[in-house]
């Protein structure tokens, strides 16, 4: 009998945004897999959850996913969270999902936060039609090519940036695809939450 995988989504900043289901498969579960042990320790802690916790995240994830591999294959459950928000969504974790689904062990997604969705829902944008693009590249060379590939598409695309990088990729927005409306999202569900919202050279 082979285990369950659960992909739960967490609070991506306010911790009431996690769902009561969420919760309660994080206690039910044999192990939790966790990007940053200690940053989700906070959280597990907050809401009374002992349950063991190892740490996959992109430098280990070939090693760690073989041994959660073999935990689901022995019929135990395991929880897959990032440190904030859905994961796999800019997050490791598909290459595990995948595995795992190609092992015939069963995936079950647990539903809550995203912060691409959460800073669309409140953009004020078009929502029927949109592109979730990630991080744009770090140098400016492969930055263009890259918002180049993206200005081609119809509807919103949403993309995920540095701060300290945000100025410079609005720059190359207006260069590359052109003047057009943006709104800059940060500290989404935090107490100093911010949306600006205007045009890509403002």
């Amino acid at each position: 009998m082979s285990g369950i995988l659960y992909i739960v989504a967490t609070p991506i900043g306010n911790l009431e945004d996690i769902t009561f289901r969420a919760v309660r498969t994080l206690k039910e579960a044999d192990l939790i897999a966790a990007e940053d042990t200690r940053h989700s320790r906070k959280l597990l802690s907050h809401f009374g959850i002992t349950t063991a916790l190892t740490s996959y995240y992109d430098h280990n994830q070939s090693l760690k996913g073989e041994q959660i591999l073999a935990t689901l294959q022995q019929g135990k459950r395991v929880a897959l969270i990032s440190d904030a928000g859905t994961p796999c969504i800019s997050d490791p974790g598909y290459q595990l999902v995948r595995d795992a689904l190609a092992a015939g062990i069963k995936v079950v997604p647990i539903p809550g936060a995203c912060a691409a969705v959460t800073a669309l829902s409140s953009a004020g944008l078009p929502t029927d039609c949109f592109t979730f693009a990630g991080f744009p590249p770090n140098k400016e060379g492969k930055r263009r090519t890259f918002l180049a590939g993206l200005a081609v598409l119809q509807g919103t695309v949403v993309l995920y940036e540095a701060p300290h990088r945000v100025a410079d990729t609005l720059a190359d927005i207006v260069t590359v695809m052109g003047e057009r409306q943006v709104v800059v999202a940060r500290e989404l569900t935090k107490l100093y939450e911010e949306s600006l919202h205007g045009m890509a050279n403002e």
